[in-house]
C-alpha cells in the first residue's frame, strides 16, 4: 500500500544529515514523501552570505536536496530561525505549542499523512529549534490522528563510544565537549528502528552536497564539509543506518523498516491475534475537507512527478557549536 510520509524538519541540511536515507528509500518503494522545514535557517554560519540572504540561499539548497531525495513536495512553514540560543525575535523555539500544532495538524490532514516523523524530546543535541519540532509535531500528530509518529534520533550509546576514544587522542575538534553528549539523541534500550539505508548513500551524500552554503564559515572546518570528504565506501558504512524511536511500540522491539508494525485500524476487535494487529490495514476512509492553508503556511513546491530515485546503492555528525542545524 502507497503511504504518504511526511517528514517534519526544524532548518534546511537537518533532513540531510538525519532521515534522507529513509526518505530516498521510501520514495524508491513508490510512496509518497513530503519534506516539511518550521524555518529557512537564516541565522547559520556562512562565509559569504547571512540573514535573508542565507534564508533564500538554503531554501533553494533544500528544493536541490529534496530532489535528489525523490520528494513529492517541499513546505516551508515559515518561521524565523532561533538560532543556537533560542532567542531571536520571532523564532519558531518561541512560538506558541497549540497553534503551531495547529497549522501543522491542518497540513497532516490536507496530505493524508500516514506517517510523521519528528526528533527525540532532547531535540537531538538540543537546538531549540529541534526541541520544538518534538513539541510541535507531537501534538499535531495528536490532533490529526496521524497513525505512525517516528522520532528521528541518533544510538547515543555509539554515538558516545565513538566520540570519547576520538577525543581522548585529540582527535576530535578542541570545541568538542563530549559529556554534552551523554543526555544527547536517545539511549540504545528507547530505539524501535534501526533502519537500513546503506542502499541509499548515493542519494544522501548528494543530499548533503546540495548545502553548499554549510560547509564553509566559522574558525573550523564544518561538519558537514568533513562528513563529505569522507571515501565512498566508508561514508556508505558510517551512514547506512538511520535510527527511530516509536513511543507505542514496546521497548526492545527492532523494526528495520520505517512502515513496520503498522497499527491496527481502531475498529478492529479487541480479540484479534497480534499478527493482524501488526499488518497493514486496508485503506482508511478519507478524512473531511481540511480548511483552507493556514497563511503561515508557504508551499513552495506542488506535487511534481516524482523524482527518479539514485541509483541504488546514507552517525550524523556532530553539530557545529555555532550553526543553526
Amino acid at each position: 500500500m502507497r503511504r504518504t510520509c511526511v517528514f517534519f524538519h526544524a532548518h534546511p541540511d537537518d533532513e540531510a544529515l538525519l532521515t534522507a536515507g529513509t526518505m530516498a528509500r521510501l520514495s524508491a518503494e513508490g510512496h509518497r514523501v513530503v519534506l516539511v522545514v518550521a524555518t529557512a535557517g537564516e541565522r547559520g554560519l556562512a562565509e559569504t552570505v547571512h540573514g535573508a540572504e542565507l534564508g533564500e540561499a538554503r531554501t533553494s539548497e533544500l528544493h536541490a536536496s529534496a530532489r535528489e531525495l525523490g520528494c513529492a513536495k517541499v513546505i516551508f512553514l515559515g518561521y524565523a530561525d532561533s538560532g543556537l540560543d533560542g532567542a531571536a525575535p520571532g523564532g519558531f523555539a518561541g512560538a506558541d505549542v497549540a497553534e503551531a500544532a495547529a497549522e501543522l495538524a491542518e497540513l497532516l490532514l490536507r496530505e493524508r499523512a500516514d506517517l510523521l516523523t519528528v526528533y527525540d524530546p532532547a531535540g537531538g543535541y538540543g537546538h531549540p529549534d529541534h526541541v520544538q519540532v518534538h513539541r510541535v509535531g507531537i501534538e499535531a500528530a495528536r490532533l490529526a490522528d496521524t497513525p505512525v509518529v517516528l522520532e528521528a534520533t541518533v544510538d547515543r550509546d555509539l554515538l558516545l563510544r565513538v566520540l570519547r576514544p576520538l577525543a581522548a587522542m585529540r582527535l576530535a575538534p578542541r570545541t568538542l565537549d563530549v559529556r554534552s553528549f551523554e543526555y544527547a539523541y536517545a539511549p540504545r534500550s528507547e530505539i524501535t528502528h534501526r533502519v537500513d539505508v546503506r542502499d541509499y548513500a548515493r542519494a544522501k551524500r548528494a543530499a548533503m552536497a546540495a548545502h553548499v552554503t554549510q560547509t564553509t564559515g566559522g574558525d573550523s572546518v564544518r561538519t558537514l564539509a568533513a562528513l563529505l570528504r569522507l571515501p565512498r565506501w566508508l561514508f556508505r558504512r558510517v551512514f547506512g543506518t538511520e535510527w527511530y524511536v516509536r513511543r507505542d511500540l514496546a521497548a526492545g522491539r527492532t523494526a528495520h523498516h520505517p512502515l513496520d508494525a503498522w497499527p491496527a485500524p481502531a475498529s478492529a476487535p479487541a480479540s484479534a491475534p497480534a499478527s493482524a494487529l501488526a499488518s497493514e490495514p486496508a485503506s482508511a476512509p478519507a478524512p473531511p475537507p481540511a480548511p483552507p492553508p493556514p497563511a503561515r503556511v508557504i508551499v513552495l513546491a506542488a506535487d511534481p512527478a516524482t523524482v527518479p530515485a539514485a541509483d541504488p546503492v546514507p552517525v550524523p555528525g556532530v553539530p557545529d557549536d555555532a550553526a543553526d542545524g
